[in-house]
C-alpha cells in the first residue's frame, strides 16, 4: 500500500480557497443565492457563516494575550538596554525606520490604485465604524489610564505601550525578575501553540469564508483579489529592490548590485521556508562570509532583526487595510491610516513567531480602526502564498541593516564585500559531521530516553 501523502498547511489553505471559489461561483452563477432560498438560508447564511465567524472569533480571542506576552518577550530579548550601546540604538532605529517606510508605501500604493473600490460588501458582524478622533487625542490615548480595562476592551495602542513599558521595566529590575520573565516566555510559547491550533482549521474556514463571499459577489470579487495580489506583490518588490537599496547606498555607500548578488542564497531559503527565524543561520552565514560583516555585529543584528524587522508584514497590513476598507465602503481618513502605521511599527517588535501571527496582528489593526475582522477571510487564501515573498523582504532588510551597522562601526571587511568570486566557494562548502561528535550526541539522546523510561 502506498504511503498517504501529507499536505502542508499552505497547500491545504490553497485547496480550501480554490474549492471555496468553485462552490461560491457555482452558487452565484446558478442563482441559488436568492434571499429566502434553502441555499441562502441554510448554506450561505447558515453553515458558511457559522464556520467563518467561529474562526474569526478564535483569531480575535488570541489578540490581546499574544500581543501582551510577545511584546514583553521581544523587549526582554534585547537584553540590558544600557549595554546595547551604539549597535543596539542604530539597528533599532533603522529597523523601525524601514518598517514605517514599508507600511506607508503599502498604504500609498493601494490607495492610489484604489483596490476593492465599489464592491459595497456588507458585514454580517455587529460593528460600528469608528469616527476618527483628532491626532492630539490619538497621541494622548496611547498611554492607558487603566491597563486592565485596556486589555478587556482590546484597545491595542495603549496595550502595546503598556507591554513595551513592562518589558523595559523587567530589564531594569534585572536578576530578580528572571523567574517572572521565564513565566512570560512560557506563556508566550503557550500562545504560539494556540495560534498553531487555530491555524490548523484555517483551510476549512477559508473555504467557508471565500465560498460565502463568492456566492454573494461572484466574479467581481475574484477580480478584486487579483488586483490585491498584484498591488501587494508590487509593493513588496518596490521596497526590496528600490527602498532597501536606497537605504543601503545612503547610509553605507556600498554597492546595491553586489549586495543583491550576495544575498541570493538567503533569499531563496527564506522564500522556500516562509520563516525569518528558520532563515537566521543562513542569513548569519551570508552576511559574515559573503559580505564581511564581523560576527560581533551580525550575531546581534540578525536575530534582533528577525524579531522586530517585519517590513513585509507591515506592507501587507497597509495594503490589506486599504483593500478591506474599500471592499466594505469604509472611509478611514488620514488619522485612521496614521493609526495603522503607528500600530504596525510598534507591534513589529513582537510579531516574530509562527505562521498566522501576522494575521492576528492584522485583526488587531482592523479592530482598532473599526474594520470588520471577517474581511481577513477574503485575503487569507492568497496570504499564505504572499508570505513567502514577505519573508524574502524581511530577511533582506535584516542583511541590509547588519551591513550598514558593520560599516558604520568599522566592523565590515570591504575586501570580502567587494569580492565577486567568493559566492561559488561558499556555495560549495563541504559539510561533514565528526564521527566522535556524532556518537556523543547519540549517547546523550539515549541517556535522555533511559531517564524518561525510568520516570515512567
Amino acid at each position: 500500500m502506498s504511503e498517504k501523502i501529507k499536505l502542508s498547511l499552505t497547500m491545504k489553505v490553497v485547496i480550501g480557497m480554490l474549492l471555496g471559489i468553485i462552490v461560491g461561483l457555482t452558487i452565484n452563477l446558478m442563482e441559488l443565492n436568492n434571499v429566502g432560498s434553502y441555499t441562502h438560508t441554510y448554506i450561505i447564511e447558515g453553515l458558511f457563516l457559522v464556520i467563518g465567524k467561529m474562526f474569526i472569533s478564535a483569531l480575535k480571542m488570541l489578540v490581546v494575550p499574544l500581543v501582551f506576552f510577545s511584546l514583553i518577550c521581544g523587549v526582554c530579548g534585547i537584553g540590558d538596554i544600557k549595554t546595547l550601546g551604539r549597535v543596539g540604538s542604530k539597528s533599532f532605529a533603522l529597523y523601525i525606520l524601514t518598517t514605517a517606510i514599508a507600511i506607508t508605501l503599502g498604504i500609498t500604493l493601494a490607495s492610489t490604485v484604489g483596490i476593492g473600490t465599489g464592491m459595497g460588501l456588507e458585514s454580517t458582524a455587529d460593528f460600528i465604524s469608528k469616527t476618527a478622533p483628532p491626532l492630539s487625542q490619538v497621541l494622548i490615548n496611547i498611554i492607558p489610564t487603566n491597563p486592565i480595562k485596556t486589555m478587556a476592551e482590546g484597545d491595542m495602542l495603549p496595550l502595546i505601550f503598556f507591554s513595551i513599558l513592562t518589558g523595559i521595566s523587567l530589564i531594569m529590575v534585572g536578576r530578580k525578575a528572571e523567574g517572572f520573565i521565564e513565566g512570560i516566555e512560557v506563556a508566550n510559547e503557550v500562545m504560539m501553540k494556540m495560534v498553531m491550533i487555530v491555524m490548523s482549521v484555517a483551510p476549512y474556514a477559508v473555504f467557508a469564508l471565500i465560498a460565502k463571499s463568492m456566492a454573494e459577489l461572484g466574479l467581481d470579487l475574484l477580480n478584486q483579489l487579483a488586483a490585491y495580489v498584484l498591488v501587494l506583490t508590487s509593493s513588496l518588490l518596490i521596497h526590496l529592490f528600490i527602498v532597501l537599496m536606497i537605504v543601503l547606498k545612503l547610509f553605507s555607500g556600498l554597492s546595491p548590485r553586489l549586495f543583491l548578488k550576495k544575498i541570493r542564497s538567503a533569499q531563496v531559503f527564506a522564500f522556500s521556508t516562509a520563516s525569518s527565524n528558520a532563515t537566521i543561520p543562513i542569513t548569519l552565514r551570508t552576511v559574515t562570509e559573503r559580505m564581511g560583516v564581523n560576527n560581533s555585529v551580525a550575531s546581534f543584528t540578525v536575530p534582533f532583526g528577525a524579531t522586530i524587522n517585519m517590513d513585509g508584514t507591515a506592507i501587507m497590513q497597509g495594503v490589506a487595510t486599504v483593500f478591506i476598507a474599500n471592499i466594505y465602503g469604509i472611509e478611514l481618513g488620514f488619522v485612521g491610516y496614521l493609526t495603522v502605521i503607528l500600530m504596525s511599527v510598534l507591534a513589529s517588535i513582537g510579531t516574530a513567531g509562527v505562521p498566522g501571527v501576522g494575521l492576528i496582528m492584522l485583526s488587531m489593526v482592523f479592530t482598532q480602526v473599526g474594520l470588520p475582522v471577517e474581511g481577513i477571510g477574503l485575503i487569507l487564501g492568497v496570504d499564505r502564498l504572499m508570505d513567502m515573498i514577505r519573508t524574502v523582504v524581511n530577511v533582506s532588510g535584516d542583511a541590509v541593516v547588519s551591513t550598514i551597522i558593520a560599516k558604520s562601526e568599522g566592523k565590515l571587511d570591504l575586501a570580502t564585500y567587494n569580492n565577486v568570486t567568493d559566492d561559488a566557494q561558499t556555495d560549495n562548502t563541504h559539510l561533514s559531521i565528526d564521527k566522535g561528535v556524532e556518537q556523543e550526541i547519540a549517547d546523550v539522546v539515549q541517556q535522555t530516553h533511559d531517564k524518561e523510561d525510568t520516570l515512567r
